[in-house]
């Protein structure tokens, strides 16, 4: 094997990606940035009656989204079905059958499933090298081949787990070309990583239990194992099972197309069971290169806590320029952004000018968590909303007043914005005043104008908003709200 650092991202084109794949690819391409070497992407793509149109495409849009790209296989994807084609396995298993270590598996599933339901009822595991066939038929196509294990004890040092102790009890024959003329996982990856040198295999737990029939493997082909690294499972919010889909594992590009940007996705997937020994919660790519360590990768799962991403991703919001912000949010030629981006559509109505928006955003970007929200925060600075009288008659003062006081005190903010200038510091002064003459208090008399004004349940900061929205636009609104009430 050489020397060079040479990892890889080998997913099978079953469907969409989800946090656990992404955070597997991450961790690849962080070690190999590290030692100055190869990332490289593999389709394992071997399960022919699993494989999903569109899988392979998606996955590359997912590692190109987090600009996790490859140094090998991006253009041209390597496929292990065309590997197929050209042989390689059949060179391989050629190898194990010259040396006595394969073997023509002549069964049928129903005579497998009878020694199974036979160790069941001795109450004893069951382990398939029991029933080798004593004259195997010749191995040809149509028959599968089965790994002729040599049962032994084993100490496989793991770069997250540790030194990883078993015994021979769970060594076992395996299949290595199906039926179809297809290699299993089992067989492909141990064939492709050799020839392909990769030095550090990086993958999931469920992978952990396999390690005694691969090192098996690994041995019967003369082939010196690279360096492992177990991840732990990604945890529900709960932290009781493995995350699934019921439980919110999304598609990755999901969260593209809802608005999370790639550094937060980075950071977080970054988190998920890794940290660098401190406090710090965010961090950049170069900051991870620098201090990404397998060494650090904690043994149990990690909790997946999707309120920390949403955090996460608004601490990230607040700490982009507003030109930057405004480009991610507005329209452009992505395939996940069509019409008016993010924007509501009645934001690139004629009277709407760049500017105008852009003051909009810089008012949201505060409260902004994920671009997705954009209309619901936006909304009422481009349209006017119908009167919600829920929005009185559920708040918790205002409902406590009579239609009759309400409607006195925005007819007194009405006199009083009629006279304003309506910049900010204009109606900063005046909604002052107004709280000095009604005596009321700023939840009180702030939400009634805030209600009136924008029709939604919340808002930025009042005179901002109202600065914003302009004093036609105000004095309409709360002439609106006063002939509801």
């Amino acid at each position: 094997m050489s020397s060079n650092v040479r990892t890889r991202f080998a997913p099978s084109p079953t469907g969409f990606l989800h946090v656990g794949g992404m955070r597997t690819a991450l961790f690849a391409w962080l070690v190999a940035r590290q030692g100055k070497g190869q990332f490289i992407l593999r389709i394992e793509d071997t399960d022919q009656k699993r494989k999903v149109e569109g899988a392979e495409e998606h996955i590359i849009k997912c590692l190109g989204w987090l600009d996790l790209v490859p140094d090998e296989g991006l253009k041209n994807p390597i496929r292990q079905s065309e590997r197929v084609k050209d042989g390689v396995y059949q060179k391989w298993a050629d190898k194990l059958i010259e040396s006595g270590r394969a073997y023509a598996d002549p069964y049928s599933p129903d005579e497998v499933q009878k020694f199974r339901e036979q160790a069941q009822a001795d109450k004893k595991p069951f382990l398939y090298r029991n029933h080798r066939p004593e004259n195997p038929p010749q191995w040809k196509p149509g028959l599968p081949l089965r790994f002729k294990s040599e049962p032994k004890d084993y100490v496989t040092h793991d770069e997250v787990m540790g030194d990883i102790k078993t015994g021979p009890e769970v060594v076992d024959d395996f299949i290595l070309i199906k039926a179809d003329g297809f290699p299993t996982y089992n067989f492909a990856h141990i064939v492709d990583d050799s020839e392909m040198e990769i030095s550090h295999v990086i993958r999931g737990q469920e992978f952990i239990a396999s390690l005694p029939n691969y090192r098996n493997l690994y041995e019967a082909l003369d082939i010196e194992p690279p360096i492992f690294a177990t991840v732990p499972h990604i945890m529900n919010e709960q932290g009781n099972k493995k995350l699934s889909k019921r439980d919110g594992a999304k598609d990755i590009l999901d969260y593209r197309n809802e608005g999370y940007l790639p550094e937060t996705m980075i950071s977080f997937l970054a988190t998920l069971g890794w940290n660098d020994g401190t406090e710090q919660e965010t961090f950049t790519i170069d900051e991870l290169i620098d201090k990404f360590s397998l060494a650090r990768v904690q043994k149990s799962g990690a909790r997946f806590d999707e309120r920390r991403l949403i955090w996460l991703n608004g601490a990230h919001i607040r700490q982009l320029k507003l030109d930057d912000l405004y480009t991610y949010v507005s329209p452009h030629n992505d395939d996940f952004i069509h019409g008016a981006g993010y924007w509501p559509e009645a934001a690139y109505k004629s009277k709407y000018d760049q500017a105008y928006r852009k003051k909009v955003l810089n008012l949201v970007q505060e409260r902004l968590k994920f671009f997705a929200e954009l209309p619901e925060l936006t909304g009422f600075f481009f349209e006017d909303l119908p009167v919600n009288p829920e929005l009185i008659s559920t708040h918790k003062q205002l409902k406590k007043y009579d239609k009759s006081e309400l409607k006195k005190y925005l007819e007194k903010a009405k006199a009083s914005f009629e006279g304003s200038d309506f910049s900010e510091a204009d109606l900063t002064d005046r909604l002052n005043s107004l709280l000095e003459e009604t005596g009321e208090k700023p939840i009180v008399l702030f939400s009634l104008i805030r209600i009136a004004t924008t029709q939604a349940s919340s808002s930025p900061g009042l005179s901002q908003t109202m600065a914003v929205l302009g004093k036609e636009k105000c004095i309409s609104r709360i002439n609106a709200q006063i002939s509801a009430l």
